[in-house]
């Protein structure tokens, strides 16, 4: 048996942080010796870039990464512009992902949401070669360009593009034109294995080589007491489940495989969510196997464990976010398991 792998550990912000409460987590992270702070935005949030530009100059080591634009927000033209001065702003740690969006917000802006992955596939290509310093002439499905050319050498002209994908077209679309896989909350180990297989096996049918980093998302619990962390946490859960059962409702191909692969019987998971729509709270409606299923929580041991979990199907970097107002509690009491990733 091949020995288990942890992946390296990063944190992660979003848009319902102040740009001065992400500087704050940035600095801790990176004193904590995190690997990487990544920033989620969706339409109507606070945008990141002035809270990713404030933590670039407040930090020195740590990656920051983009995650994910949507070329709706953001033509492809526009991203290339941005990640290639926030690279230098940086000094070089900078990462971007890019992914559809979610279908119902992008179509509140007056925009046809009727080929993501058209979409996806046109804004690598314009913003891979605009990195390179091209001239681009680019006919995409959904996005175009006519001569675009960045008037600034990209710090790095190969600046590695990660894509987020749930769906199996969009999984395939990663394999063939993206160097990194990231992989949203609510994924559950078994659906990582098969996601990083799809992307790997269309690498492979494109001719090109196995991805090599996989992102993956997942709300943390972690304290002394395993089981208070345990049943905090199954508060995001249920909050979680609410709203991905709304979000992805045209996709029902989407959420079965979410659900089917959290080795949960369906009508148990039918069930569970009943209960939460009827009010009941998360500790009475979901039970330890959700947690396992769709979040990393308890002491140290369970981190590591969880960790190596996700590692053993692929996980190249785990991206927690840490739940609770205390997240450098949190780091300090995962000193131990941090200094092992480091070394």
């Amino acid at each position: 048996m091949a020995p288990s792998t942890l992946p390296i550990i990063g944190t992660r912000a979003h848009g319902g942080m102040t740009p001065q409460a992400c500087v704050a987590l940035a600095q801790v992270a990176e004193a904590s010796h995190l690997a990487a702070l990544w920033f989620a935005e969706n339409p109507f949030t606070r945008g990141i870039l002035p809270a990713i530009a404030a933590c670039a100059v407040a930090t020195s080591r740590i990656k920051l990464g983009v995650g994910v634009w949507n070329p709706y927000n953001r033509h492809p033209t526009l991203m290339a512009m941005e990640i290639a001065a926030l690279d230098e702003l940086t000094g070089r740690r900078a990462a971007l992902g890019i992914g559809s969006g979610i279908g119902g917000q992008i179509e509140k802006m007056g925009l046809s949401y009727a080929k993501p992955i058209g979409a996806m596939r046109d804004a690598v290509a314009i913003v891979r070669a605009m990195l390179r310093g091209d001239e681009v002439h680019h006919q995409g499905s959904v996005f175009s360009a006519a001569g675009a050319k960045l008037e600034l050498p990209a710090p790095r002209p190969e600046l590695p593009i990660y894509l987020a994908a749930v769906g199996d077209q969009a999984l395939r679309l990663c394999g063939q034109v993206a160097d990194g896989l990231m992989i949203s909350n609510m994924c559950p180990p078994g659906f990582t294995a098969r996601a990083v297989a799809m992307v790997r096996g269309a690498a492979e049918a494109a001719g090109r080589p196995p991805l090599q980093a996989v992102v993956q998302y997942v709300p943390c619990v972690v304290q002394a007491d395993r089981t208070a962390a345990r049943a905090a946490v199954k508060t995001t859960i249920g909050t979680m489940l609410g709203a991905y059962w709304r979000l992805y409702a045209k996709w029902p191909g989407m959420l079965a495989g979410m659900q089917r692969e959290s080795g949960i019987p369906e009508d148990e998971f039918a069930a569970a969510l009943a209960s939460l729509r009827a009010g009941a709270p998360a500790q009475q409606a979901l039970d330890d196997r959700f947690v396992d299923a769709y979040a990393i929580a308890g002491d140290r041991d369970d981190f590591e464990a969880g960790a190596h979990r996700l590692g053993d199907v692929g996980v190249t970097e785990l991206v927690v976010t840490f739940v609770g107002a205390q997240p450098a509690d949190d780091m300090a009491y995962l000193a131990p398991v941090l200094a092992k990733v480091r070394g």
